[in-house]
């Protein structure tokens, strides 16, 4: 996702602040340096040389010298004596210029470049487009363990017991079951101020009355100092700290787990590791849920590092690095949008995949969840007519279907409530939330 500001705009890094994160990540001038237009034009007429009225007349032949004369010159010292004697003389061949050859392997060199970029990328996105075909296996549908990234409007005063009753309606007869409410952000060290989810304890206790079963989780977040100079640094003692203190304090507050969204998170990080086993003691000691927004997997094979040096953002986990952090934890949420795919197929293709990866290394006793884009943006690395909610829970499906279909601990999660259209809501009740009834 990425992380929300509190009025619900999208951050910097992808996400909404007090509407969800979602971890991806271009915005030109006149070059610096380029010269305007015409700027040839106007040089003066001094700077061009002009023909002289009375040119010189070309020299005259000498007359030849009297031999023996004093200035009869000796033909073994003269050096233009050569010519004398051959009075047409081949002209010697100009050298050909180095500078188109050079150019043409240059050119060769730049195709041979691009050939081998774009096969593997064009390979790639047709393997995906393919991966979006087939039938999705019976019975791939809710296990009742979705959930659904809510705004913070929900925790600082903006809402009321008419607006939870409404979302319940919302709600009934899906598969929901766990809410993750942004109830930051962190600050860059670690804490997290009473403020920013003070009316926590009232909306925990309506939606237990209006939605028995369903848990509260406050959704926590912040920009890591990863690619910038700011932001939040896990690699020290004191900010890893200060979270554990901040998920104290809203565990005390009412909510039944926290959920963590800390991006751009690199492959590897092994703070993040760290970070993670602490929350696992911590909320399992209170009886809470510890689940994360995780970004997606590499769709090729080390692909992140690759990306990471081309870029400066690698965007993408290692499969493994992925594994390590889902057996930390009870809930992983892929956020399987914001992928630059530009079509549905590719899209779907590209869900199904990621589901089919993830899978493979998240254990039987972690709910693994993928992402639903139910937001509508237009910008690089996201197009709205690519990503929509019926490709990603048909791609979703597929994935299930190649690869666990049987597998109860799964679900899809909904990104975000002040985004979502009734289009999207439709999509994900009859595509996943609802089992059609079987024919007679």
């Amino acid at each position: 996702m990425s992380q929300r500001r509190m009025d619900g705009t999208r951050g910097d890094d992808g996400h909404a602040d007090g509407d969800p994160t979602g971890p991806n990540q271009s915005p030109a001038s006149q070059a610096p340096g380029s010269r305007p237009a015409g700027a040839d034009a106007d040089r003066s007429d001094a700077d061009t040389p002009r023909p002289t009225r009375n040119p010189t007349p070309p020299p005259q032949p000498k007359a030849a010298p009297a031999p023996g004369s004093a200035s009869d010159p000796d033909p073994a010292s003269d050096p233009g004596s050569a010519s004398d004697l051959d009075p047409d003389p081949d002209p010697a061949p100009k050298p050909a210029s180095p500078s188109r050859p050079r150019k043409r392997r240059i050119l060769r060199l730049l195709g041979a470049l691009l050939a081998l970029l774009l096969l593997p990328l064009l390979t790639a996105e047709t393997a995906l487009r393919i991966n979006y075909t087939g039938d999705p296996a019976p019975g791939t549908r809710t296990r009742h363990r979705d959930a659904l990234w809510l705004g913070h409007a929900w925790v600082d005063g903006r809402k009321t017991d008419r607006d939870v009753e409404a979302l319940a309606r919302r709600l009934r007869d899906t598969g929901i079951r766990d809410l993750y409410v942004h109830s930051g952000p962190l600050e860059h060290d670690g804490t997290l101020p009473a403020s920013a989810y003070r009316k926590a304890r009232w909306f925990t206790d309506a939606v237990h009355r209006e939605l028995p079963g369903v848990r509260v989780q406050a959704w926590l977040g912040d920009v890591l100092a990863t690619e910038t100079p700011d932001g939040l640094r896990l690699e020290r003692a004191a900010t890893r700290t200060a979270i554990l203190a901040s998920t104290r304090a809203v565990l005390d507050a009412g909510f039944q787990g926290a959920h963590f969204d800390l991006e751009p998170l690199h492959s590897g990080d092994r703070n993040y590791l760290a970070l993670l086993d602490d929350l696992r003691d911590l909320t399992h000691a209170r009886g809470a849920v510890l689940s994360v927004a995780a970004h997606q997997i590499d769709p090729l094979p080390a692909f992140h590092s690759f990306w990471g040096t081309t870029t400066g953002h690698p965007k993408w986990w290692s499969q493994a690095y992925f594994g390590q952090v889902a057996r930390r934890v009870d809930q992983i949420a892929v956020m399987s949008y914001d992928t630059m795919q530009p079509s549905q197929g590719l899209y779907g293709g590209y869900v199904a995949q990621q589901t089919s990866l993830a899978l493979e290394v998240t254990p039987d006793g972690t709910d693994l969840l993928m992402g639903l884009p139910f937001y509508h943006e237009n910008r690089f690395g996201h197009w709205a007519h690519a990503e929509t909610v019926p490709a990603a829970v048909r791609g979703v499906r597929l994935g299930l279907s190649r690869t666990d279909a049987g597998r109860a601990r799964f679900g899809v999660a909904l990104y975000v409530d002040f985004a979502a259209t009734e289009a999207d809501w439709r999509a994900y009740r009859d595509g996943w939330a609802v089992t059609p009834p079987t024919a007679s």
